[in-house]
């Protein structure tokens, strides 16, 4: 019988943060965010071990302290899947999944939906998230990535702005949509899994050129010829960037208090 592949959980947190510095000690109702996306990572099924990479001696030290395992790394990346790489080169391991530290609540399923293609299919070599947008102004809003997809679930773009454009209504008159006409415009969920060959080979890639104009670094993947899997999924999260998203997160705990 073939053995089970071992799947690497690596969270990025990094102290410096020009909205948030220190976000991922943020207190959330007793317990310090990192925890608790730690608490979540460990809930999904296929997960081998969960580790977070860090650049900061307070997260290392608080990690460790509470039963968690923390790693020392380098000060100088550029982003969070450079800091996973770096984590992972050294490990025994065959899929890393990067995961945001900043989710709190990140919904275990949705860790083991971008697992589970990975292990299914051998051609397929990174994986993500995407869920359908229902409010039609999140269409518009340069702060949600959207993410466009064939009919196998692979991604054809991914951007800021609103794609797909739907020239014949939103050229008229684009104030005025008010509703979706068909399932067709997703927000994508940063979430990530990766074979860790594969990995290893896209954080030596140098930065392309969409990545550099949309500062969106998963685009680095389709500029040179590689495709990602996009799964899609009906659970979403919300990322911290703010003390007022901290009062939000608390909110749901009070509804949802086993998280």
């Amino acid at each position: 019988m073939p053995t089970e592949p071992r799947v690497l959980a690596i969270i990025p947190a990094r102290w410096a943060s020009s909205r948030f510095p220190g976000k991922p000690l943020a207190n959330i109702v007793g317990v310090p965010m990192i925890q608790r996306v730690v608490k979540q990572a460990q809930k999904a099924k296929y997960i081998t071990e969960v580790i977070v990479a860090t650049d900061d001696s307070r997260i290392f030290d608080l990690v460790n302290k509470n039963g968690g395992v923390a790693i020392m790394t380098s000060a100088e990346h550029q982003s969070g899947t450079d800091r996973v790489a770096e984590v992972a080169r050294d490990k025994d391991c065959d899929i890393v999944v990067n995961i945001q530290g900043d989710e709190p609540l990140i919904p275990p399923k949705n860790i083991e939906k971008v697992i589970e293609p990975l292990i299914k299919d051998t051609s397929v070599s990174v994986t993500s998230l995407r869920i359908l947008i229902q409010n039609p102004k999140d269409i518009f809003n340069k702060n949600i990535t959207k993410v466009v997809v064939d009919k196998f679930d692979f991604a054809l773009y991914f951007s800021k702005g609103p794609i797909p454009w739907d020239r014949d209504t939103w050229s008229v008159k684009m104030e005025d949509v008010l509703s979706l006409t068909s399932p067709l415009w997703f927000k994508h969920i940063g979430l990530y899994g990766y074979r860790k060959k594969f990995l290893m080979e896209y954080s030596a890639l140098p930065v392309s050129p969409l990545e550099k104009i949309e500062k969106l670094e998963q685009l680095r993947i389709l500029e040179n010829g590689f495709s990602i899997k996009v799964v899609e999924t009906d659970l979403d999260s919300t990322g911290v960037d703010s003390l007022a998203d901290i009062e939000i997160i608390e909110k749901q705990l009070a509804l949802s208090p086993d998280n």
